[in-house]
């Protein structure tokens, strides 16, 4: 559903434009209503949800148990801090002042798509990460893991 790598900017209300490609899929498949939280894993962006694909991430974890330590602080990172939001007129969607503060977010941001998400970096963040990860080998940490993909 969303894919690629976008630059865009923040404006002084805290808004963001979104790209015609994520705003036209925004639209159609949640008439522009989104959900953003955090990154549960500790990563400094935010997820940003069309409504129907948060409902199914917020209904899987309501079937796990809060008992794990692990989970409760999975549903707090995630369920926690999870906010509605709605694309406005010209395709811009607040971000609310607590979340972009978690992400360190300024004036320059980076889109990434993630499948059935976005995610919302500072470009100074992504910058950084994405420097670390390309000097990895990504193929064979996924295969120890037992994934394996042709490309």
């Amino acid at each position: 559903m969303f894919r690629g790598i976008n630059s865009v900017s923040l404006d002084a209300k805290g808004r963001m434009a979104l790209p015609t490609s994520c705003r036209q899929t925004l639209q159609s498949r949640a008439d522009g209503r989104v959900v953003t939280t955090i990154h549960p894993g500790g990563d400094p962006c935010l997820l940003v949800y069309p409504l129907p694909e948060w409902d199914t991430v917020q209904a899987q974890l309501a079937t796990v148990s809060n008992l794990p330590a692990a989970m409760r602080r999975l549903r707090r990172a995630l369920i926690g801090h999870a906010t509605d939001g709605q694309l406005d007129a010209n395709g811009r969607l607040l971000l609310p002042a607590m979340l972009r503060e978690h992400a360190g977010l300024k004036k320059k941001l980076v889109l990434l798509g993630d499948d059935n998400k976005i995610e919302v970096w500072s470009e100074a963040e992504f910058q950084d990460d994405r420097g670390e990860w390309q000097g990895q080998d990504l193929a064979s940490e996924t295969t120890a893991l037992g994934f394996e993909i042709s490309y």
